[in-house]
C-alpha cells in the first residue's frame, strides 16, 4: 500500500510518501529540489556512483512514521545537500525547509 499527502514544512508544502512493503515501510518527504528518507536510502551510493547528478538528500534512521522522519536528526546527507547547509544531526524538517 502507498500513501501520499501534502505536509507543511516551514510554511511551505512538501510531499510525504509512505510505502508499505513486507517487513518494512519506506518513508520520504520531498520538495522539487531534494528529499529526506528513512534508513533505506543509500547516501554513500548517491555520493559515489551518482555524484554527477548532484542529488540533494538526507537519511534518518530508526524512523517509523513521517512525523518521526521530520522530527529526527539526519544520520547522513549527500555532498550536494551539504552545499545548501544541510548537515548530519540536523532535524529532518529543518533540512526540508532548506530544500525549497
Amino acid at each position: 500500500m502507498m500513501r501520499m499527502e501534502p505536509v507543511e514544512v516551514g510554511g511551505r508544502t512538501a510531499l510525504a510518501i509512505e510505502v508499505k512493503l513486507p517487513l518494512t515501510t519506506l518513508l520520504a518527504v520531498t520538495t522539487d529540489k531534494g528529499y529526506i528518507m528513512c534508513g533505506a536510502l543509500d547516501v554513500d551510493l548517491l555520493n559515489r556512483k551518482l555524484k554527477e547528478r548532484g542529488i540533494i538528500a538526507g537519511r534518518a534512521t530508526g524512523v517509523r512514521t513521517i512525523e518521526e522522519l521530520l522530527e529526527s536528526p539526519l544520520e547522513s546527507v549527500t555532498y550536494k545537500a551539504e552545499e545548501l547547509g544541510i548537515t548530519p544531526g540536523m532535524k529532518g524538517s529543518d533540512a526540508v525547509a532548506l530544500m525549497f
